[in-house]
Order: C-alpha cells, then sequence, then structure tokens
C-alpha cells in the first residue's frame, strides 16, 4: 500500500490521475526562487520556452540571459557569475547540455566548484518521437561521475519545483533532471523533499515480509508503483523507493532495505549502466551482494515513437517490472 506517512497523491491509481510534465515545475520552481533571492539568475540557449524560463524571464529579464545556440558558452558564463556570488541556472536539452558540453562544464563549473545548476530537460525516451538524438538517456551516468556536484531527479512535477528550489540551497554544482512529456503527479505539496530514499510503497503489515525492494527514480517511479500494486495483488509483498538523490546516495537506507528484502530491481528511463543500476550495484557489491534485475535501456538507443509504446517495446513498462520481481525473487 501506499505510505501513509509520506501524503501520496490518493488519485495515483486512477485512470484520470493528473498530468504534468516536470519542466513545468522547474520553471514554477524558478519563479518562486526569483521572487526570493535576487542572486539568482537564468541561462538559457534559445529554449526558453521548451526549458519552461520564459516566465522568469517575464518576471525578471534583468537577470535572465539569452545564450543562443552555444551551450559550452552558456556554462562557461555561468561559471564566472558562480563564484561572483550570483546563483545560475543553465538551461537546455540534456542532450546538448550537460551533453555536447560536458568537458566545458567539468573544467569550469566543476573544477572550480562554482555554484552552478545544470538544468536537463528532454531526458529519457519518454521524449518520444524526438527519436534518440534527443532522447537524453546517459546524463546521470556523465554527471555523477563529476566531484562534489549533486545529482537530483524529481519524480513529478511537484518534485521538480522541490527540487530546484531546493538546488538553489546547495553550496556547489547542481545537476537537474528534467522530462519533456507530461507524466503523473505522484506527490503532493505536503510530500517531504529530500536528500533520504523514501519508501512509496509499503508491503502489507500482515504479510511475513517484503520479498523484493524496487528502487526507482524520476517519473518512471509511476511504472514501479501500478507494478507494485498488481504483485500484492499476487501476495508477492515489495517496497518501492524514490531515490530522488543519485549523488550523493543515501548508502545505508539502500544497503538496509536490500539486507531486509535479499532480492533487488531497479527501475530508470535512462542505461542501467552508470545510472540509477549501476550506482545501486556498486553500493550492493561493497556492503551486501545482492540478487538484482536492472529496468532500464540495456546496451541500446531507443527509436521514435510514443512514450507508451517506447515504454513497451524496451521492457519498462509496469509488466516488465512484475516479470524482474518474480525473476529475481527466484534466485534469492
Amino acid at each position: 500500500m501506499l505510505n501513509p506517512s509520506l501524503k501520496l497523491n490518493p488519485k495515483i491509481f486512477d485512470n484520470d490521475v493528473e498530468q504534468k510534465a516536470t519542466r513545468t515545475g522547474y520553471g514554477e520552481g524558478l519563479v518562486e526562487l526569483g521572487e526570493k533571492n535576487t542572486n539568482v539568475v537564468v541561462l538559457t540557449a534559445d529554449l526558453s520556452e521548451s526549458t519552461q524560463t520564459e516566465e522568469f524571464e517575464k518576471k525578471f529579464p534583468e537577470r535572465f540571459f539569452e545564450c543562443g545556440v552555444a551551450e559550452q558558452n552558456m556554462a562557461a558564463i555561468a561559471a564566472g557569475m558562480g563564484i561572483s556570488g550570483k546563483i545560475p541556472f543553465i538551461s537546455s536539452y540534456a542532450t546538448f547540455s550537460p551533453g555536447k558540453n560536458w568537458e566545458t562544464i567539468r573544467t569550469t563549473i566543476i573544477y572550480n566548484n562554482s555554484n552552478v545548476k545544470i538544468a536537463g530537460h528532454h531526458s529519457g525516451i519518454v521524449t518520444g518521437p524526438d527519436g534518440a538524438t534527443h532522447q537524453a538517456t546517459e546524463d546521470i551516468a556523465i554527471t555523477r561521475v563529476w566531484p562534489n556536484t549533486t545529482v537530483l531527479v524529481p519524480a513529478d512535477a511537484i518534485e521538480a519545483r522541490k527540487a530546484t528550489v531546493k538546488a538553489a540551497e546547495i553550496d556547489g554544482p547542481v545537476y537537474l533532471r528534467f522530462t519533456r512529456d507530461k507524466t503523473p503527479v505522484i506527490t503532493t505539496v505536503e510530500t517531504p523533499f529530500d536528500e533520504k530514499v523514501r519508501i512509496f510503497w509499503q508491503s502489507d503489515p500482515s504479510a511475513d515480509g517484503p520479498q523484493a525492494v524496487i528502487f526507482s527514480t524520476g517519473h518512471i517511479l509511476y511504472n514501479a508503483l501500478l507494478a507494485a500494486n498488481e504483485l500484492e495483488k499476487e501476495n508477492i509483498h515489495v517496497l518501492v523507493a524514490n531515490i530522488a538523490t543519485i549523488k550523493p546516495l543515501g548508502e545505508k537506507t539502500v544497503v538496509d532495505l536490500a539486507k531486509k528484502t535479499g532480492a533487488v530491481v531497479t527501475v530508470e528511463d535512462h542505461q542501467v549502466m552508470g545510472g540509477l543500476g549501476g550506482t545501486i550495484a556498486e553500493v550492493l557489491s561493497k556492503n551486501a551482494p545482492t540478487p538484482i534485475e536492472f529496468i532500464g535501456l540495456q546496451n541500446t538507443f531507443a527509436e521514435s515513437g510514443t512514450p507508451k509504446e517506447l515504454m513497451q517495446k524496451y521492457k519498462m513498462d509496469a509488466p516488465a517490472i512484475i516479470e524482474a520481481v518474480r525473476k529475481v525473487i527466484r534466485r534469492k
């Protein structure tokens, strides 16, 4: 059942569950920050509409910088701002930033520990019809390797607003990951958002105990919850943990949950190598080797298509997660 202490959206499993793009939450968070902190500035690479920075531009034009189609310049400009007392947010498609300008970010922002927040949009295969060139599915891997960098992946638009506000409170580089299409709203304004690993779905308290834990991050957490709901009907009891903070990871909780259940499934809209799956595997290999199955892109690019079609084809939907849980339990 849904964890009542987290005050999640009670309509998660309704057919008409509210849907909203996480990039919208980013735009809302920027406006909220702009009203509270005059040091917050926003830069974009000719994508103010797509990255939802246009409302900030309208309200605070003197703190908005249009850099044109020049992601490397945008990163370098922001790096200077970040070491000069400003809190810059740079906004573009994730395949371009941090993709195209990865080395510039590394050298000018990360190496100098500049206080820049990097917002990567259009992440994951839910970018859909734009195809592999615009579906950022490697961005968690290429950002979490940077030293002293926080990586935040909100599960819905409400968490996206909270993550944006939180990023401004963190001293140092932050990567924020957002999606283009609307996705189900899982949380509410009362749901806690912090660096902790949060249990969104807990097993039936009358049962013997959870048989597996599903670690998920980002919008695809919704599919993990759908899977957990169906598994409960089959008397297969699981936990579903939301990992909104990839780095620094709540390692103790991850290890404790793996030991408690004895089986792990990771679920992400990203390549499993280097993403959440790789992160969890690294932690468990050192602390608690556990049978594990990985849901995500398996060493391939995705095609163009609707998000639903792609989730089904690349086995990232609820039925695929259910099968992964069954498989990992058999390996215990």
